[in-house]
């Protein structure tokens, strides 16, 4: 694959010209896109990152509905991107095709799945892309390439002409360099005719999650809590103990409580249960989906990859039902700590992106507090945004925030508005 100025961001390249009229006024008229090799384009096979599922599986007779509506609203698709088999990992190594390299930090991992599609934008290839989050696919590269990632409400896009992962989880993201393009594409993805202004009623501050993190607290001080008190004023900015919060309000999880060790360094007890309810359910779900594949065909796949389907397959129907409880339990409890227009405010991942072929076991250490982060918008099918602060130490570092179901047309909206105060508390200039 050719890795020069293409970063190795893409498995194909082609053009897709926007369906409607050149002449028409059309809201994402003249960007450019690429697209995961996860999606469905007529004439094309998704190849879902590895050579086997690409050799054993047909062309697409038509092109998912999401990639259409961004034609039909004036971008220009330029191609494929790399991503992680299968869409089972969220480190962006990739056997088969090769690793696209970060743009930020040429020694560090790019994020994965939708590795490609986060390199893509963070080279400057594309304008914007289109990715998926099962576990963290779109907020993780995001945040490992220093642009912005959102991942949708649950269900609130269509992934009709996407291969599964997980069902219960699946959402079709995407990335952008500004919170402007993030709006206009969110725009056309969710099918809002406009986003209408609302002030957020509480910006609230996990201070235990940011201890699962190498992000300095005065960082975030300094640039984004100075920001929000300029917009919104110092009251609307709360403290919270998440993990507290998580472990009153979602009882089922006892039972994930008591099956977690308590060796690693530090963890939040309710929030790696979470984690471990959304990573059993997730394999649970791969193996009704591709377990009868992985079988027959007895894929080629990667370290890493290849034991997670090997878990995945062995997962019974045992505590399903307990996950299924969570989920709804969390989606309750979020709810009513952040109302109609609260935020959550979270690390996107515990630091900056790890070095290439790390060592597996440092490598895990780092996944589990990850994953106990991504879990919660996961879990709850609520919306997230990764938003880049700054570089730090030379490697970039992000935040999240995270609304409630439903309310992404809302978190687009801050975004933009609270993005402008950033750059003006970290020293850059203003758009």
């Amino acid at each position: 694959m050719e890795t020069g100025l293409d970063y190795g961001a893409y498995v194909e390249k082609f053009l897709l010209q926007p369906i409607s009229s050149p002449h028409a006024v059309l809201p994402l008229n003249p960007l450019t896109f690429a697209v995961k090799d996860i999606f469905d384009i007529e004439g094309y096979v998704a190849g879902f990152g590895n050579p086997d599922w690409a050799r054993t599986h047909p062309v697409a007779k038509s092109t998912a509905p999401t990639v259409s509506a961004l034609l039909r609203a004036g971008a220009t698709c330029v191609g494929k991107t790399v991503m992680d088999e299968m869409a089972y990992s969220i480190n962006g190594e990739n056997i088969h095709f090769g690793t696209p390299r970060n743009p930020c930090a040429a020694d560090r991992v790019p994020g994965g799945s939708s590795s490609g599609s986060a390199v893509a934008v963070g080279a400057r290839l594309v304008d914007f892309s289109i990715g998926t989050d099962t576990g963290g696919s779109v907020r993780v590269p995001a945040s490992y390439c220093g642009i912005f990632g959102f991942r949708p409400s649950h269900n609130a896009i269509s992934t009709s002409g996407v291969i599964p992962l997980a069902q219960s989880f699946d959402t079709v993201g995407w990335f952008a360099r500004d919170p402007t393009i993030l709006s206009r594409v969110g725009c056309v993805l969710l099918q809002l005719p406009e986003l209408v202004p609302v002030n957020p009623t509480c910006i609230i501050f996990a201070e235990d999650c940011f201890q699962l993190s190498s992000i300095p607290y005065d960082l975030v001080n300094r640039i984004v809590f100075k920001a929000v008190e300029k917009l919104y004023g110092g009251d609307i900015l709360k403290d919270a103990t998440l993990g507290e919060y998580v472990k009153t309000n979602v009882p089922s999880l006892k039972h994930f409580l008591s099956l977690e060790n308590t060796d690693q360094v530090y963890n939040i007890p309710s929030l790696a249960a979470l984690s471990s309810a959304m990573r059993l359910l997730q394999r649970y779900e791969f193996k009704n989906n591709h377990g009868e594949w992985v079988t027959e065909v007895k894929p080629v796949l990667g370290p890493g990859i290849s034991e997670r389907v090997s878990d995945a397959l062995r997962t019974t129907r045992e505590t399903i039902d307990i996950c299924h409880s969570i989920k709804g339990e969390l989606h309750a409890a979020l709810t009513s700590l952040l109302g109609d227009f609260g935020v959550l405010m979270i690390p996107t991942v515990p630091g900056p992106p790890p070095k290439l072929q790390s060592d597996a076991s440092e490598l895990e250490n780092f996944r589990a507090r990850a994953f106990s982060l991504l879990s919660i918008a996961g879990l709850s099918g609520f919306c997230q945004v990764s938003i880049p602060l700054q570089m730090y130490n030379n490697l970039p570092i992000s935040i999240s925030l995270v609304a409630r179901h439903g309310a992404d047309g809302f978190l687009l909206h801050l975004v933009e508005s609270l993005y402008e105060g950033i750059k003006e508390e970290a020293g850059q200039p203003k758009a």
